[in-house]
């Protein structure tokens, strides 16, 4: 019940923070222009978000402590995606209806430097979560024959200690391998992402470009610090489950928290794409106002779908994320060969891990 109830809370922060994890010209994923961005239609149905966000939050903790299932989190975090899509279509509307982009100068800007001057992979960042999954692995295999018939139910980051399983090298082992994994696709992501296109500003191109790179930077070495806590989630999990040692049901969900707290405060002190970043001195005024592509976000600034653009990672509107251009050929490869996996697995053909 405890966990369920910080899932409600956790939910209920992270929805009343979003609007905040966005740039002023994008409430709820619209482009708005900088002349708009303290207009009553946004700023009104910010305030209305946050409102209905709080309540729902305040009414789901007593049903969750009274249900006791992971139900309500899910069905919280459902509803609040649905007030953000309300948002969303509101503010779009009223920017229609008001014309607000009618008599503004409209452009998009470039950066190659990122192309001569890449951002290197801070790769040292990455050896806490080696670091973790060598150990982890060396104590499995230290244990491994003192283990008993039957091992604990791993159920997420958590143990079920009333459904066990056999005692296979594949049970036994499933936490180091999803460590593996998880050390071996991040620094995939992480090098996808800092040859993505950036998230620049037409108003700014110069000042928007230096945050930009700043921000990615710290993306980047994130996103390892983020490997590293789930390593060590894991880790405290698998100890538990080898009877080397038992923790309370807590501990092994803190790490994973205090990288949701990282990102969470990176987001408020840097602000979407770095604009909260210091601008730099002597800036000149601005002369033109990004151009309005809301034609090619779909779903509140999550989807991106855009057959003349060749890029296939683009810097999402909401929050620190990327998605792929729906309009790339790429894309619908990459979703296909997902699509087929899942229908091998479903159909018994092949096996996947059960978590």
């Amino acid at each position: 019940m405890i966990m369920q109830i910080v899932h409600v809370v956790l939910v209920t922060a992270v929805a009343w923070m979003v609007p905040r994890l966005t740039r002023p010209e994008l409430p709820f994923g619209v482009r708005v222009p900088p002349g708009r961005v303290d207009d009553p239609a946004v700023t009104g149905h910010r305030a209305a978000y946050r409102r209905r966000v709080a309540l729902l939050g305040a009414l789901a903790v007593p049903v969750t402590a009274v249900l006791t299932t992971t139900v309500v989190p899910t069905a919280l975090t459902l509803a609040d995606a649905l007030l953000y899509y309300t948002a969303y279509r509101s503010i779009r509307a009223a920017k229609h209806e008001g014309r607000w982009y009618a008599g503004e100068r409209q452009a998009t800007t470039a950066d190659t430097t990122l192309r001569t001057d890449p951002i290197r992979v801070p790769w040292p960042w990455l050896a806490p979560a080696v670091l973790l999954l060598l150990g982890t692995a060396a104590t499995g295999a230290w244990q491994y024959g003192r283990l008993p018939a039957t091992l604990a139910t791993i159920d997420g980051f958590g143990i079920d200690t009333a459904q066990r399983e056999p005692t296979t090298l594949g049970n036994a082992f499933a936490p180091v391998i999803a460590q593996l994994a998880i050390t071996l696709i991040m620094p995939l992501v992480v090098v996808s992402l800092l040859r993505a296109r950036p998230d620049l500003d037409a108003a700014d191109p110069a000042g928007s470009a230096r945050r930009f790179r700043v921000y990615l930077g710290g993306v980047a070495r994130l996103s390892f610090f983020t490997t590293a806590c789930l390593n060590l989630s894991m880790l405290l999990v698998v100890l538990g489950v080898w009877d080397l040692l038992p923790l309370p049901a807590v501990v092994p969900h803190l790490p994973w928290v205090l990288a949701l707290a990282a990102w969470l405060g990176f987001e408020m002190r840097v602000g979407h794409a770095g604009h909260r970043l210091p601008a730099a001195e002597g800036a000149e005024p601005a002369r033109y106002v990004q151009r309005d592509d809301d034609r090619y976000w779909h779903l509140a600034g999550l989807i991106y779908l855009n057959r003349d653009d060749p890029v296939i990672f683009v810097h999402q509107r909401l929050g620190v994320a990327w998605t792929m251009n729906l309009g790339h050929p790429v894309t619908w490869v990459t979703l296909g060969l997902l699509a087929v996996l899942l229908l091998l697995a479903a159909t018994g053909v092949i096996d996947l891990p059960a978590r």
